[in-house]
Parts: structure tokens; C-alpha cells; sequence
């Protein structure tokens, strides 16, 4: 603990930090920055710097706890054991155990609880740097995150402190002004007026009590400010990012369903087990089948249409252009008696007639002997 300044405001009206006695300190405010957590806020309040998370509604356990027509809410108020000087003890303390009764109450008549019966919000809070104020700085960082995890509420809540250092009221008390002045009064409020949490450590006139008041509203007032710019700047930037997804993926829609013009769509079939189906084009434009899917007896279209070799029965004729048929056709039977006579096979035409001619004169010769 540092020693005790000999004067808290100059002659000025400065303050040991540089401040008015008006004046509060910078505020840092990050919103969704846990993953895991339903709701988050990252704040820091002059050197205080606190972690909110939120969770739920969810299941309640134990279920003993469960109400039927509400959702109860859990707040649990927690400092590090390297937030201040003095490395602390871990777990819960008194004083830990008391700040998270009177925040849970300033935030629990906020939230519209009959909403979810029979569930559990929770709240943690998390002082990483303490530096005098962390009951009102974690206050001002769970009222972020529950909005952040669309918890409904009535409103903000928004809080500061008063007090009271060498005679003087001042606004958003610093350490030395908290560890040595002659009164703290935190505050939370809501925008309009409403205030759910007020506490006094020490003493105050009754006219220092109502300016005190008067300040502290003021000091409530600019942080709720700071609170709805953080949460509409983090939000406008979430839409930018969801509409630039979607205006894309719309593009790329659009495009997909664009048919180029110079490409023929290909036609996809379905296999069956007996025959599949190929489109290919010929040099004249004709589709024709493939080979390997013709049945025997079937046609292959080239032009003009033509009968395959080995589908052709004997006696049938072979379509080549214009149809013709052949002068002649070698009868399956004869050829047979003549390869197993030994005899060689006459050629068609002409000379096929003379060669039978023969044979029948030689056979009637046969005949009359």
C-alpha cells in the first residue's frame, strides 16, 4: 500500500491522476470476446481491468434450486490472485461473497426472469487489475455481456462511485483516493434514473449526499453511453460482415446457375445393367451408339443406315448407301457338300453359274449309266 498523499487536489482543483473532480477515468470496452460464452465483455475502467461472462438460460443444477415461474440468477464476483499487490489468496472471500449478493440484485430486477422458468443465467466476473472501483467496474462489464448473450432486459445498468477526499466530493474514486478518503459511495442506475444498488462507507452531510447523488448520475449517464456505442459498434460491424457473406454467397449462386454459351450441356445418364448410354458426336452431327452397347441384330446409323457383319443371316443383304442386292447368294448347304466333297468353292456371279451348270450335266450323266 502506498503512503498517504499530503493533498489529494491541488490548488487547481487536479486531482493526483490529472482529473477534475467531475471527471472519470478512460474506459476501454470489448464486447464478445469470449468464444465459449454465451455473452462477454472485455472492460477496462481507468487501471481496472475485468472479464464478464455470461452463460445461460440453462439447465438449472442443482435442480433443488429451480424455480417454476423464473429463471434464477447467478452472479459470482471473483479477484485474481495477481490483481493486486499483494498476491491473494485464491477462492472466495468475504468481501467477495459480498459484492456478488448486492451485484446480483442490482442486475437481477433488470432481467425479464419469468422468461425462462425453471433455468439459470450465470454471471462471472473475473478482476485481473484492481485498482479501486472493480465492484462497479464488474457491474458496468456483466450488464454488456448479458446484452451480448441477448438476455431480455429492461435496460442498461450502468454504475460509478462518489466519495469524499479532503472535504471535496469527487467522481470515480482512484486507489489512493479509496484507501484514503473520507467516504465511497458506489451507485448503479439505470438510463432512466432508477438506481439498484447503493452503498456508503463513511460519512456524508445531507446536502453532500444529494450532490454526491446528482454526481454520480452524471458519472452513470457516461458510461451508459460508452456501453450502447460499444455494443452498436460491435454489432454493425457483425451485420457488415454477415451481409458481405451473404452478397457473396449469392454471387457465387448466380454464377453457378449461369450456363456458359459455347458449352453443350452434357446429359448424365443413369446406368442401368444392360445397356449405358454415351453421348458422343460424330463429324456429321449423328449420335451413335457405342460398340460395346449394341446387341447383336441391331444398327449402326452412319449416314444411311447399315447392317453389321456379323448380324446379317445368310440370304439377308448388306445396305451400303443405296441399297443393293447381290446377283447371286451362295447357299449355306451347297458350300458345305462342297468342302466336304473336297472340291474347291466357286466364286459368286457368273462363274458360280457355269461351275453349277457342270455339276448338274456331270450328275445326269451319273444318272443315265
Amino acid at each position: 500500500m502506498t503512503d498517504k498523499p499530503e493533498k489529494f487536489i491541488d490548488e487547481n482543483g487536479i486531482r493526483s491522476d490529472g482529473r477534475r473532480a467531475n471527471e472519470i477515468r478512460d474506459v476501454k470496452i470489448e464486447v464478445g470476446v469470449l468464444s465459449r460464452a454465451d455473452g462477454s465483455c472485455y472492460l477496462e475502467f481507468g487501471k481496472n481491468k475485468v472479464m464478464a461472462a455470461v452463460y445461460g438460460p440453462r439447465e438449472v443444477h442443482p435442480r433443488h434450486q429451480q424455480k417454476s415461474n423464473r429463471a434464477i440468477v447467478r452472479y459470482k464476483y471473483n479477484m485474481a490472485s495477481f490483481s493486486v499487490e499483494d498476491r491473494k489468496r485464491p477462492g472466495p472471500d468475504r468481501r467477495s461473497i459480498e459484492v456478488s449478493k448486492v451485484s446480483r440484485e442490482a442486475l437481477e430486477n433488470q432481467i425479464f426472469t419469468e422468461y425462462f422458468p425453471k433455468s439459470a443465467i450465470d454471471i462471472f466476473v473475473e478482476v485481473l487489475q484492481a485498482d479501486a472501483g472493480t465492484r462497479t467496474a464488474a457491474l458496468n462489464a456483466a450488464s454488456i455481456a448479458l446484452a451480448d448473450a441477448g438476455i431480455p432486459m429492461r435496460s442498461l445498468v450502468s454504475a460509478c462511485a462518489v466519495g469524499k477526499v479532503d472535504d471535496t466530493l469527487v467522481l470515480d474514486l482512484n486507489k489512493n483516493e479509496d484507501n484514503y478518503g473520507q467516504a465511497d459511495m458506489p451507485i448503479a442506475m439505470t438510463p432512466d434514473g432508477k438506481i439498484t444498488l447503493l452503498q456508503m462507507d463513511g460519512h456524508l452531510t445531507k446536502e453532500e449526499f444529494k450532490q454526491g447523488l446528482e454526481m454520480a448520475q452524471e458519472g452513470c449517464r457516461q458510461v451508459y453511453e460508452m456501453q450502447r456505442k460499444a455494443l452498436m459498434d460491435h454489432y454493425s460491424k457483425k451485420t457488415e460482415v454477415l451481409s458481405t457473406e451473404v452478397i457473396a454467397a449469392e454471387d457465387v449462386k448466380e454464377d453457378a446457375q449461369e450456363e456458359p454459351e459455347d458449352v453443350t450441356p452434357v446429359e448424365v445418364l443413369e446406368d442401368t445393367e444392360d445397356t449405358e448410354k454415351i453421348d458422343d458426336t460424330n463429324e456429321t452431327g449423328v449420335t451413335k451408339e457405342t460398340d460395346d452397347t449394341r446387341e447383336p441384330g441391331d444398327t449402326k446409323a452412319t449416314g444411311d443406315t447399315e447392317e453389321t457383319d456379323d448380324t446379317r443371316e445368310p440370304g439377308d443383304t448388306k445396305a451400303t448407301g443405296d441399297t443393293e442386292e447381290t446377283e447371286d447368294t451362295v447357299k449355306t448347304g451347297d458350300v458345305e457338300e462342297l468342302e466336304d466333297s473336297g472340291e474347291e468353292v466357286p466364286e459368286t456371279g457368273k462363274n458360280a453359274d457355269e461351275t453349277y451348270g457342270q455339276m448338274d450335266e456331270s450328275e445326269e450323266e451319273t444318272s443315265n449309266e
